[in-house]
């Protein structure tokens, strides 16, 4: 290509990724109220009103590590502890490549829609419009099947947890109660319009991670090991691989990365911040679930929840009610990209009335609420979706699309985002995402579909739909009254 055409084409990527920046500065793509007092500090501003790289990175690991901490020991018992750590990091780096995919396809539609001269004002952009945009409506038709399928089910997860974890303090209400009580707290997130507004939520939420981690981790250790403990996992591949996909879908938590990078004042900024996010998110989880699986071992097999297997004390109570909080936060992350679906499907995503988007936004708890209550299976539910909705949503699709992209050579040539400097060739990124796309499809999606869906209809048949209270301790009936004697 001729050096001039070459420096033309540069001056127009790089004119499109500043005006791209200039809005984005501006309130990523909605009209603040505030406007031309950004630069003042306000409480509003400092509580509310997140853009910031470090609200991406605390959104990311706030996100990452909701209730599959408290399962992650129950993996563990079925995979072994080499297995359970080495495959932590596998899929925690696998899943930080696919995160930094989407940003890069995220920044290439953007920049191709700034220079037709399109705006995002007051428009919130979602993954499905990407695919759209760069591979079309098939591509658009995945993207979103996928995606709201599994925040769907991830929202439904976090429900569950909520019943699982409250039950360990207060057991005078059944699992299924409890959940009909959380699911009326958690419809109060239709009130929070964007990830703008989850700033203050997304620290909250990693401080109480990082405590109730570090609290199963300690607790784990003065407890010491169970008398009799046995580490016998890996015993069965059907076990092995749902424990897998369970790890599958701890590193799988970016189905909402495209709603994060748009509530950024830089995109560009996000592509290493997942990783970051990652490492740190490694501290809490390789040490809590080892030292869980190292106290009880076999034990976990038939305790999903790590809570359930602690002696209770304060230390305990305050781990539940943080994750119970926690929770709500993850429902709400998990759940506003199906609020601004859903607000786009009937014809309100732009309007700037917060009550009429959130009572437009109900009918989307309820079904969730219904499946919690129909699939109250905590630990095999998560592996479930991870093999058949998360080895789709955030490994095989944004590989597979990121491939396609750039499959052409002035494609490649007028890439937004070049190759990383750690991996600076394309031919090297597809090798990559072709190995990425291969292995899930096989191992992801293929074995631990079978095996996670094995365990989950052995879930039903052992408790049923509707179970009212799953992995309860059975209640021992009152002894029967001594007979009366007659003289």
């Amino acid at each position: 290509m001729p050096p001039q055409t070459q420096a033309e084409e540069a001056a127009i990527v790089a004119s499109g990724i500043a005006a791209f920046n200039s809005e984005m500065e501006q309130g990523s793509g909605g009209k603040e109220a505030d406007g031309g007092r950004d630069s003042a500090f306000t409480m509003k501003s400092l509580l509310w009103h997140g853009g910031s790289a470090w609200d991406a990175w605390f959104s990311c690991s706030s996100n990452q590590v909701a209730q599959v901490l408290l399962t992650l020991p129950y993996s563990f018992s079925q995979l072994g502890m080499l297995s359970g750590v080495i495959l932590q990091l596998f899929y925690g780096i696998m899943g930080s490549w696919t995160a930094y995919l989407i940003s890069v396809l995220y920044v290439e539609y953007r920049t191709r829609k700034e220079k037709e001269n399109v705006s995002f004002s007051n428009h919130v952009i979602q993954w499905y419009e990407v695919l759209d945009g760069l591979l079309g409506r098939y591509w658009k038709a995945a993207g979103l099947a996928f995606n709201c399928t599994f925040l769907l089910f991830g929202s439904v997860i976090q429900l569950i947890a909520c019943a699982s974890n409250i039950y360990y303090i207060n057991d005078r209400l059944d699992k299924r109660t409890w959940t009909y009580i959380f699911g009326a707290c958690c419809a109060t997130t239709v009130f929070i319009p964007s990830f703008h507004n989850y700033r203050l939520w997304s620290f909250l939420g990693l401080g109480m991670t990082t405590y109730t981690a570090w609290y199963l981790t300690i607790a784990a250790v003065v407890h010491g090991q169970a008398e009799g403990v046995a580490h016998s996992g890996p015993t069965k591949l059907v076990l092995y691989f749902t424990g897998a996909t369970n790890i599958l879908y701890t590193f799988g938590g970016h189905a909402v990365t495209v709603e994060i990078m748009h509530a950024m004042w830089r995109p560009q900024k996000f592509k290493y911040i997942y990783l970051l996010a990652t490492l740190y998110v490694f501290t809490l989880t390789l040490p809590s679930a080892a030292a869980v699986y190292w106290a009880f071992g076999d034990q976990l097999l038939t305790h999903s929840n790590a809570f359930s297997l602690l002696p209770r004390s304060g230390w305990r109570d305050a781990a539940v009610i943080l994750m119970l909080i926690h929770q709500f936060i993850t429902f709400g992350f998990a759940c506003t990209p199906l609020y601004f679906v859903w607000e786009k499907v009937i014809g309100v995503h732009d309007t700037r009335s917060i009550c009429l988007r959130a009572l437009a936004r109900l009918p989307v708890v309820i079904p969730i609420w219904f499946l919690a209550i129909v699939f109250p299976f905590f630990g095999p539910i998560n592996s479930a979706v991870g093999a058949l909705l998360v080895s789709f949503t955030v490994y095989i699709i944004p590989a597979l699309a990121h491939m396609l992209t750039y499959r052409t050579q002035s494609a490649r040539q007028n890439a937004a985002e070049k190759p990383p400097l750690f991996l600076p060739s394309w031919a090297a990124m597809y090798a990559v995402n072709a190995f990425v796309v291969g292995w899930v499809l096989v191992v992801g999606f293929g074995i631990g579909g079978w095996a996670s869906m094995t365990n989950f209809i052995n879930q039903v048949d052992t408790f049923g739909l509707f179970a009212k209270c799953y992995q309860c301790p059975k209640t021992q009936p009152p002894p029967a009254p001594a007979p009366q004697q007659h003289h």
